[in-house]
């Protein structure tokens, strides 16, 4: 079925929308308490430098352990931090910088205040993350292809990671660590995705950003969410995401075509099913064991995946709570979409779809504001026909974005 002008026209600007929310959140990111946020940028309007330091930042120290004797017998390249090696404990550096300190949100080890880098340390205004341009490498393979091939979008991922000065973000999630562990050991790539089983927070928002994008080449959602869950068991293994994948694919469809966003949204949010343990309890249990790290895996599986009978009403919802309340009491801020999603779709709502309100909305509610931002962008844009050109062009990579996103859609 051939997309309309229309049409297309959404999905340039849900693309636009995914750059742009990712960048506007950039600075913010993973600032858990708001009067933090709000002693360091007022209100966020526009593009921010990432400051320095980061009160809440715990990268520092978080691990890397790559088989290097096994990834060069095999040929296989095991290196993709680089010039962030600093920043990582690793099985090929040592870590110079102390993490002695417990604090945050999530009680987990820090160093002193001076050395608590931010998650995207030099990254500039305007500066999309490691996770926004990693969903520029599926565009780059599928309008290299004119297609999409998972096994030609893993040569690039690889190749993307593994090549000094490509990627300037030092923040580097877990999956994409748990990815290489496996690839370094000589796992076939297809099938070096961790486990949310094994690994508690796989089950995170970074897995649905791509596959969204990639449901919207299908043009219809049935497919569609075939190859979305295709996609995502590349990179990351969680029944969560699969969820929300189920809810999300569909209403991005939707929302292309031209429904009524409110409507849409409110329709569509009462087929997500809302988590037992929800924001302020999750985050008092993590404080509660010093951090999530320490929790048993058994209960750390049941945290996030034991969901009760009710299901998302945006619409009463926002009748019973402030924006104050449903951000981090209600829903909490962190990776988890069973809680991310909930809390976007409240933001869209509240904000009644606009697209520049929305977006600052997500960037100002902190926790992973870049992740979730992502997705709440791509259904911002969905939602309009027309989005600020200024957002636009005050992104650092706006040209070759602008050729990407005119690129991809001429395939549609």
């Amino acid at each position: 079925m051939q997309m309309s002008t229309m049409e297309k026209i959404r999905v340039e600007n849900a693309l636009w929308g995914l750059f742009i929310s990712d960048a506007l959140s950039m600075p913010a990111h993973w600032y858990y308490k708001l009067e933090y946020l709000k002693r360091d940028f007022g209100v966020i309007n526009g593009y921010n430098d990432a400051p320095h330091p980061h009160p809440e930042s715990f990268m520092v120290g978080n691990g890397y352990h790559p088989d290097v004797s096994k990834a060069k017998s095999l040929g296989r390249a095991y290196d993709i931090l680089h010039d962030h090696i600093r920043f990582y404990n690793t099985s090929y550096s040592r870590l110079s910088i102390q993490t002695a300190e417990r604090a945050g949100e999530h009680a987990n080890a820090m160093p002193v205040l001076d050395e608590r880098y931010h998650y995207h340390h030099g990254l500039k205004a305007g500066e999309n993350t490691l996770g926004a341009n990693l969903v520029r490498v599926l565009m780059r393979s599928i309008i290299a292809k004119g297609f999409y091939d998972p096994d030609d979008f893993l040569n690039h991922f690889i190749a993307y990671m593994t090549t000094p000065e490509m990627n300037r973000d030092p923040y580097c999630e877990i999956y994409i660590r748990a990815w290489f562990e496996n690839y370094s050991k000589g796992i076939a790539p297809e099938l070096c995705a961790q486990k949310q089983r094994t690994v508690w927070s796989i089950g995170s928002h970074g897995g649905i950003v791509g596959a969204l994008v990639l449901s919207i080449l299908a043009k219809e959602p049935y497919q569609g969410l075939g190859w979305a869950i295709s996609h995502q068991q590349l990179t990351h293994r969680s029944e969560n995401i699969s969820s929300a994948l189920g809810v999300l694919v569909p209403l991005l469809h939707t929302l292309l075509g031209g429904e009524d966003p409110q409507k849409t949204i409110s329709a569509y949010a009462k087929r997500v099913r809302l988590i037992k343990i929800r924001g302020e309890a999750l985050s008092k249990t993590y404080r509660a064991h010093k951090g999530p790290g320490k929790i048993p895996k058994d209960q750390m599986w049941k945290l996030h995946t034991a969901f009760s009978n009710e299901y998302l009403d945006v619409d009463r919802i926002l009748e019973k709570y402030s924006d104050e309340e449903i951000i981090g009491k209600v829903f909490a801020t962190a990776c988890y979409p069973e809680h991310g999603i909930p809390l976007l779709l409240c933001l869209l709502q509240r904000n009644k779809a606009d697209f520049k309100d929305s977006l600052l909305a997500n960037a100002n509610a902190g926790g992973d504001n870049v992740d979730r931002g992502m997705i709440l962008g791509l259904l911002a844009g969905a939602s309009n026909t027309e989005i600020p050109h200024v957002l636009k062009s005050g992104l650092l990579a706006y040209q070759a974005l602008n050729d990407e996103i005119s690129d991809f859609v001429s395939l549609l």
